[in-house]
């Protein structure tokens, strides 16, 4: 026996979400909803009743019905308005409930679990899949109430004129009831593969847009419309089919079912008014009513199998929020008093291919240290796993003796700030870029600014200036400024920099490395490429790392007495 799918318990917050401080919203919109379904009867009743009237010739009958009509019709707008308005409230609503507990869950996950996932399958469910759930679900969820109690309605009135014509009518109704349930269900499976192609062309104009610059700069644009124009194909040709489905079944069972129905009972009621059963009038209210009947045969599995795929889609929310979420552990102070031992680290990205070999290495709390080698030496993935972007590695990286696998995500990012090569900026002003829309003190937020060498750009253009999509209207030496302003604002224990002044001239570069080496009580490790005496001399120790491995470490002096690696290193480097 095919059951329902029982929801996941990640699922049924979802669904909780439509309904939190809004459930009077609902329960009135379905009051009103009831309300309603007896104005399509009574207007059927009305339409036989100005038949007999016409046939009977009584004008004082004809003015009762005219008068009736008129409050009738009043009524209609005043219930069908407020129920619009009560339902739209509820659903916009329920929606935005919606997205933001799916942000907030995704929110919550670490940087090691959000890197590992396509960010494309997140837009796709936000957009695509919210706007199915709000026409398929929500929508659906009241259209399915009405036109169940319309169907019931109806039938029981026709039983009241007419016990024959009724029966009649439900008999001829199983054929549009079976195409229906038929082919409502292939209609749910067609919108679930709809859904996840949404996911995969998503996720290509997402890469493909975020590497516009390297398409033409390698001039591949007839490469990425190819590949565009594939994905694009393949989501339209879903959405074809499930298209040609739903007119397929709009044409099976409204429309070649109905017709059926209706000049069946027509024809039979027809006769039997020629007997004297019953009147003209009567005729006409069964060949309305058939309306009410064959409508909710036609609509109910339909957008039963459409709200099904809808639960589909929540469910998918569910589990692609959950799924990879951040590990639980154990939360410390943001203070780092001892030091951060590494003892024989080894991690690769792919079995067999490690990046770090054995690395061991001890960084002292309030020390500064200079990490530095060739590209591809592993220092921005050592960075990366002191922030648990990673926990996949070899042997032992511990915060005070605790190790960083047991450490809750949320502490490593108090005590841990990081600012990488790449530098991400919100299309909003420069102070809010550098606050992260958090409120600071004044004071605080100009030492930031002075500190990274900001307050040029500033005192040009004022901190309300508009930076642009990811920090279009900024070069790229204002940019990384910004983030470099946003962890000196922060203040965390621990400053991780991987190569961040390398979009600074050399002059603001040196300047903001010596104000960051300058800051007390940090532990400060910088991954950098400019090997300049006057900084290099600033650091408690200078780490080498080559091929993965600590090969050297020590104070500038010591290195360059030793005439080791790092001695060629900076010589290669001053000769540059």
């Amino acid at each position: 026996m095919n059951r329902k799918p029982e929801k996941s318990p990640a699922a049924r917050a979802y669904f909780r979400a439509f309904y939190r401080g809004n459930r009077l919203r609902c329960a009135a919109a379905m009051l009103l909803l009831l309300l309603s379904v007896p104005q399509n009867l009574i207007g059927s009743w009305l339409l036989g009743e100005v038949v007999d009237v016409i046939t009977s010739g009584d004008v004082e009958w004809l003015k009762r019905t005219l008068l009736f009509t008129v409050v009738f019709v009043a009524a209609i707008f005043c219930v069908n308005t407020a129920m619009y308005r009560v339902k739209s409230t509820f659903i916009h609503k329920a929606l935005a409930q919606y997205k933001s507990l799916a942000f907030q869950n995704l929110s919550e996950k670490s940087i090691s679990a959000f890197s590992r996932e396509n960010t494309g399958r997140y837009i796709s469910v936000l957009t695509n899949d919210v706007n199915s759930v709000e026409e398929n679900y929500l929508k659906r969820s009241f259209q399915l109430v009405y036109f169940v109690l319309l169907f019931f309605g109806a039938l029981g009135m026709m039983f009241w004129y007419s016990p024959v014509l009724t029966a009649a009518t439900i008999c001829l109704s199983v054929l549009p009831l079976g195409a229906s349930l038929l082919m409502g269900r292939e209609l749910a499976v067609r919108e679930k593969a709809v859904s996840d192609k949404n996911e995969g062309f998503v996720s290509q104009l997402k890469d493909l847009l975020a590497g516009f610059s390297v398409i033409k700069s390698f001039k591949a644009e007839g490469e990425a419309r190819s590949l565009f124009d594939g994905a694009n194909r393949d989501v339209e040709e879903h959405k074809r089919r499930r298209y040609w489905w739903e007119c397929l079944l709009t044409a099976v069972s409204q429309n070649l079912c109905s017709e059926i129905l209706q000049f069946g009972i027509f024809f039979l009621g027809a006769f039997l008014a020629i007997r004297g059963d019953i009147t003209a009038g009567t005729v006409l209210i069964f060949v309305n009513l058939c309306n009410f009947v064959i409508q909710p045969i036609n609509v109910v599995p339909q957008y039963w199998a459409g709200r099904r795929a809808a639960a589909g889609l929540i469910e998918k929310l569910a589990r692609v929020t959950e799924e990879n979420a951040g590990r639980s552990g154990v939360a410390i102070e943001p203070v780092l008093r001892e030091a951060i031992d590494l003892q024989h680290v080894t991690f690769g990205y792919e079995s067999g291919a490690p990046v770090l070999r054995d690395v061991s290495l001890r960084l002292e709390a309030g020390k500064k240290y200079a990490l530095v080698g060739a590209s591809g030496s592993g220092k921005s993935t050592l960075l990366n796993l002191l922030m648990g972007a990673c926990d996949g590695y070899e042997g032992s990286i511990a915060i005070d003796g605790r190790e960083l696998r047991e450490v809750a995500p949320n502490s490593l990012y108090d005590l841990m700030s990081l600012i990488g090569q790449s530098v991400f900026l919100f299309d909003d002003t420069i102070r809010r870029n550098i606050t992260m829309f958090r409120d600071f003190p004044a004071e605080r937020v100009d030492e930031a600014v002075r500190r990274s060498g900001l307050d040029g750009l500033i005192a040009q253009r004022g901190e309300d200036y508009r930076c642009g999509e990811n920090g279009g209207g900024l070069s790229g030496g204002e940019r990384q400024r910004v983030s470099i302003a946003r962890c000196l604002l922060r203040g965390t224990p621990v400053l991780l920099l991987d190569e961040a002044t390398a979009s600074l001239d050399n002059q603001t570069a040196f300047a903001v490395t010596d104000a960051i080496l300058h800051l007390d009580g940090l532990t400060r490790l910088v991954v950098t490429h400019r090997l300049e005496e006057a900084l290099l001399e600033q650091y408690d120790e200078i780490v080498v790392l080559r091929g993965g491995a600590v090969c050297e470490q020590g104070r500038f002096e010591e290195l360059m007495e030793r005439k080791g690696y790092f001695y060629s290193l900076y010589n290669v480097s001053a000769a540059a």
